[in-house]
């Protein structure tokens, strides 16, 4: 009798360890105010100008402005199958950096690079700090 619940034990923790192996990388909640960034070691205390890399398996890597992300991808290669987030400026909503639209800008970030995201030129276009600001190629910051 004991073999079969054993049985089933190992088809239940084979069939949990399959489903996060495959499961979809999606950026993560930051908690403003507590959640540090993790070049500069600052909190986070805007979304509008944050940004993470997150790869199945491995702890979120959080960062409170655009330069901190773009200086930590210049000097660290995140695992192939990582996913680099950044926050559109001017709705708050997560977007792969792979399709953003990013602007250097005078704005004031938390690090003084003056980079903002946005999830293509639409939004960019409505957002007012964004204007008069230069186009930065997405390849300059995000390999």
């Amino acid at each position: 009798m004991t073999r079969l619940p054993l049985a089933l034990a190992i088809i239940a923790l084979w069939a949990a360890m399959a489903a996060c192996g495959t499961s979809a990388v999606g950026p993560v909640a930051i908690d403003l105010g507590h959640d540090a960034c993790s070049h500069c070691r600052m909190a986070i205390v805007s979304t509008s100008t944050a940004a993470q890399i997150v790869a199945p398996g491995d702890e979120p890597v959080l960062f409170d402005d655009l330069g901190c992300l773009r200086d930590f991808l210049a000097a660290s290669t995140p695992p192939a199958d990582a996913v680099v987030y950044v926050a559109d400026h001017r709705t708050g909503q997560w977007v792969s950096a792979r399709g953003a639209v990013f602007t250097k800008t005078t704005v004031d970030t938390p690090m003084g690079s003056g980079l903002i995201a946005h999830a293509d030129a639409a939004s960019r276009d409505q957002d007012a700090v964004a204007k008069g600001g230069t186009a930065v190629a997405a390849g300059s910051l995000v390999p």
